[in-house]
């Protein structure tokens, strides 16, 4: 974070200082929200939670080093104690079932608020270039692979993990400081308006967008309404004339209609004949990292991507087009791609264990479009020279936020494990939506053993313990409420019985304490 008195701050946010001896102090740590990662000169953000109140924790955190807390009252310690959220203040309220007395609320919207003002200082000060990016699926990967190949061109500042929404952008945000060149941040929504409330904190100046799918389905209704969502990115940004920049999938037709919602300059990304940055001659090894030509004005290069899953060509070429317009050569591109591998936990994660078995940990969340996307790398892998005739066993688990079309959706990936010849099918879960795939892989003509349903991981493992064979391949695969990686952990572990918190866990789900 940009060095700010806690006056500064208390001016920025509309807020009251509170047990403060010295407006004057400045704040030169890093802004957190978890009171066991705050330093010295830190700025700790109280916000309620499903297990603790962050308020109660604003004594350990200065004790930590916090020279003060961004609260939504008095502490007993030195505090910013910022007002209610205003009624025409941002729609989307983070933690809401969770913050009944409008708390966590009136935090973030100062956290954006701060956050706002140093991106400003930044970009007037040493001309910061703000990449956004968006999709139903794969805007963690892609955002990894963008800084990746920016950090070619000067300091980046990226989230871990999936941290993309009105905790996470702002946080990352604040992660800046005037060495920063280049902050890429994932913009996530879950309502129409809440990526144009994100765009607000942080405008781009070029702006991703990879896909529509179904993600969230429940929460907006129809995949038109996630499409009005995902395109508010290229409405945020600036024109042509004043740098901007949307990067288009033109193999999605919903992206591809975008073009017409922008005044930046477009560039389509894609397979087809009318993308700029393409991809021709694309085949896939036999862990599934695809290769192919990139093929640009600047040129061409053949690539082998150090990711995993055909989809990942699709994110390659969006980094690519970011990073030409950066001011990348081809040869670097085709360099740092190659070199680049999965960067957040959990996402097609590829471990060959002693024995031979091969995990493919999938499991950090799941959408229709992710899903299918795992189960075909599977098979891909499963078909290869090295793995034929080994098994694939895929470890599924429910796919969260679909809403009316949840049980439709989870049949079509039982019925689409049949169709793909996955060996073995466990469903974890007992709900209605479980039981759906389930019965889909049968009714798609899946009999015996071939899948079956189970009601919590541990009965997924006690099945992998006894049957899995030298060789196997295993995919787990599940939204993150499951928490599905245990499968994974206990399959790569020793100790089955131990597991590991999840590293990345996105902080709408996590209280600050």
């Amino acid at each position: 974070m940009i060095p700010m008195t806690l006056s500064r701050i208390a001016e920025i946010v509309g807020g009251t200082l509170h047990d403060v001896d010295d407006p004057s102090t400045v704040v030169t740590g890093s802004v957190e929200f978890d009171s066991r990662k705050v330093g010295s000169g830190g700025l700790f953000l109280a916000l309620p939670g499903a297990r603790v109140d962050g308020h109660d924790h604003a004594r350990a955190a200065t004790a930590a080093g916090a020279v003060a807390v961004l609260a939504a009252r008095p502490v007993g310690v030195p505090a910013i104690v910022v007002p209610p959220v205003p009624t025409d203040g941002p729609s989307s309220v983070m933690l809401l079932e969770f913050d009944a007395d409008g708390s966590g609320a009136a935090v973030l919207h100062a956290l954006g608020l701060l956050a706002r003002v140093a991106v400003d200082e930044l970009s007037s000060a040493g001309g910061l270039m703000l990449v956004g990016v968006t999709g139903s699926a794969g805007k963690t990967s892609t955002k990894d692979l963008i800084a990746a190949l920016l950090r070619e061109r000067g300091e980046v500042v990226a989230p871990p993990g999936s941290f993309n929404n009105e905790l996470g952008l702002p946080w990352t945000v604040l992660r800046a400081d005037d060495t920063t060149r280049f902050l890429v941040l994932e913009m996530s929504a879950r309502g129409v308006g809440h990526i144009a409330e994100l765009t607000e904190i942080a405008p781009p100046r070029i702006g991703v967008v990879l896909n529509v799918g179904t993600a969230h389905l429940g929460e907006f209704g129809s995949r038109d309404a996630i499409a009005t969502a995902k395109g508010e990115l290229v409405e945020a940004l600036p024109s042509a004339e004043d740098g901007g920049v949307a990067v288009l999938n033109v193999d999605d037709r919903m992206v591809a209609a975008m073009a017409t919602r922008t005044r930046a300059r477009v560039v389509l990304v894609g397979q087809g004949e009318a993308a700029d940055v393409r991809a021709t001659d694309v085949v896939v090894d036999d862990q599934a990292r695809a290769s192919f030509t990139l093929v640009c004005s600047k040129g061409s290069a053949r690539i082998r991507l150090a990711v995993h899953g055909e989809h990942q060509v699709g994110n390659a070429l969006a980094a690519a087009a970011v990073a030409l317009e950066s001011g990348l050569e081809v040869a670097e591109i085709a360099k740092v791609l190659e070199g680049t591998g999965a960067a957040s936990a959990r996402r097609m994660e590829v471990t060959e264990r002693p024995d031979g078995v091969t995990v493919v940990n999938d499991s950090y969340n799941a959408n229709p479009d992710s899903m299918r996307a795992a189960l075909k790398a599977l098979v891909s892998m499963a078909r290869s020279d090295r793995h034929f005739g080994r098994r694939s066993w895929a470890v599924l688990g429910e796919m969260g936020e679909l809403g009316p079309e949840s049980v439709v959706e989870h049949d079509a990936i039982g019925r689409l494990a049949v169709r793909l010849d996955v060996s073995k099918l466990i469903v974890v879960g007992e709900g209605r939506t479980s039981r759906a795939m389930h019965q889909g892989a049968v009714m798609e003509g899946s009999w015996g053993d071939e899948s079956v349903v189970v009601p919590d991981a541990a009965a997924a493992i006690a099945i992998l313990e006894a049957e899995l064979e030298p060789g196997d391949l295993v995919l787990v695969k599940a939204s993150k409420s499951v928490e599905l990686w245990t499968v994974a952990d206990a399959l790569l572990t020793a100790k089955p019985d131990t597991v590991t918190p999840d590293p990345t866990e996105t902080p709408d789900t996590e209280a600050s304490r």
